[in-house]
């Protein structure tokens, strides 16, 4: 609620605009008055600017702190499932344990897509990215559950927010199968919602004894939780804006999957593998570093947007990273490469000093590489499981009056006033 006012002078006009303050974090000044003075507000990229009202998720870049519904993200990657995580982001607080069996049940009974879908497949080319197949086949649900499609109905809301966050593991495996020329896998429901992407993806119908694997399943999960919401990001924004015009939930969730894949997004952990292969061996570390420094490159995966002290899921990936490497014995080049990397930017005082630490997007792609998911697949995990995060502030957005978005802008072009006919112009 409103504490105080600010004081604005326009022209000699002196306007209220009121300061209101939230739970956490910097007060708001609403300047929903500047519309009686004849002029808008300026803000490239929303940088000072807060669109929503949310009690989802809160940031706090300075602290390096991340918390869901209240609790920190580290507390709940190493000690909630990410379906609970999920269960929180929709509804307000972590299940009990009659909860928790319920949405879990739920989520089992609908991670299955209608065999129609298939054919939404075989029309993309065996090569298309899988970020591209994802955004016309989540979109295409819509064809599917076009009775259940109506926002202002609560039970419509939740029905789509389950289907969403059980279907993507099935549509991200489908994805990556049909890149391969393999068959697809059908989801398996007596595996948990790790365990079920990772078959979906590895498994082939020649597996009768398929083996799975804890630390990966564990390793899994945590990727999972760790990139669930994010708050106010450009994709999370996509969805809410898409949503505002009463778009289903389908064609939202495909525009956030849209925005995602933007390489300044959530195309980042890609950029790692890619920044990765250039670099080529350990030996040009030293030398790729020091370009680094003299601006010459970038240097990908590391420092945060956001996070300006450190990113507080990278400590919780890097111990998983530890653990999947150590587990696996893996051998590969990319991987030593990637340590060394690691090495110079936590030991090096240039890197201390601007607090270039390695974030999450630079462990959770070792982490993929090393369990055997190609780099195109990065980002479809991402958005798998950003799913939840968007879905949230979709069903938030809609269970209490909002408005369209419609931003304003600053015009620079042209002020022609007079047609001239083509003849004319020269």
């Amino acid at each position: 609620m409103a504490d105080t006012n600010a004081k604005l002078t326009v022209n000699g006009e002196e306007y209220e605009l009121p300061i209101i303050e939230g739970t956490l974090g910097r007060p708001v000044i609403d300047v929903a008055a500047l519309q009686e003075s004849g002029f808008w507000s300026y803000d490239p990229g929303f940088k000072v600017t807060a669109p929503v009202e949310s009690k989802i998720t809160y940031i706090d870049g300075g602290k390096g702190e991340l918390l869901h519904r209240g609790y920190p993200i580290d507390e709940l990657a190493n000690n909630a499932e990410y379906l609970e995580v999920a269960y929180a982001l929709l509804n307000g607080d972590l299940p009990n344990a009659e909860q928790k069996a319920d949405f879990f049940e739920k989520i089992r009974e609908h991670t299955a897509v209608h065999d129609q879908l298939r054919k939404f497949f075989e029309g993309f080319r065996r090569d298309a990215h899988p970020m591209a197949i994802m955004v016309g086949v989540v979109g295409a649900l819509s064809a599917f559950y076009h009775e259940d499609l109506d926002v202002s109905n609560e039970e419509h809301r939740e029905i789509t927010a389950i289907r969403l966050i059980a279907k993507m593991p099935t549509l991200a495996a489908m994805s990556y199968k049909y890149s391969q020329g393999e068959p697809f896998m059908y989801p398996r429901n007596d595996f948990n919602y790790a365990e079920n992407f990772l078959y979906m993806m590895f498994a082939t119908p020649a597996d009768v004894d398929y083996e799975k694997n804890d630390v990966i399943t564990r390793a899994m999960d945590k990727i999972f939780t760790l990139h669930a919401d994010h708050e106010q990001n450009a994709s999370t924004s996509t969805v809410r804006l898409a949503g505002s015009t009463g778009a289903n939930p389908y064609a939202c969730i495909a525009a956030g999957i849209a925005a995602l894949w933007g390489p300044s997004h959530g195309g980042a952990n890609e950029a790692v593998l890619e920044m990765l292969d250039e670099i080529g061996t350990v030996e040009n570390v030293p030398e790729f570093m020091e370009k680094v420094k003299s601006r010459e490159v970038k240097l990908m995966g590391f420092g945060h947007r956001v996070y300006k002290n450190f990113d507080p899921r990278a400590k919780v990936m890097k111990e998983t990273c530890d653990e999947v490497l150590e587990a696996l014995g893996i051998n590969d080049p990319k991987l030593e490469l990637a340590m060394a990397l690691e090495k110079i930017a936590l030991e090096d005082p240039f890197f201390i000093e601007r607090n270039l630490y390695p974030n999450v997007d630079f462990y959770s792609g070792i982490i993929l590489k090393a369990i055997g998911i190609p780099t195109s697949m990065f980002t479809v995990i991402f958005a798998l499981a950003r799913t939840s995060g968007w879905i949230s502030h979709l069903l938030e957005m809609h269970s209490a009056p909002y408005k369209i978005g419609r931003p304003r802008q600053l015009y620079t072009g042209e002020t022609r006033r007079d047609f001239v006919k083509v003849e004319d112009r020269k």
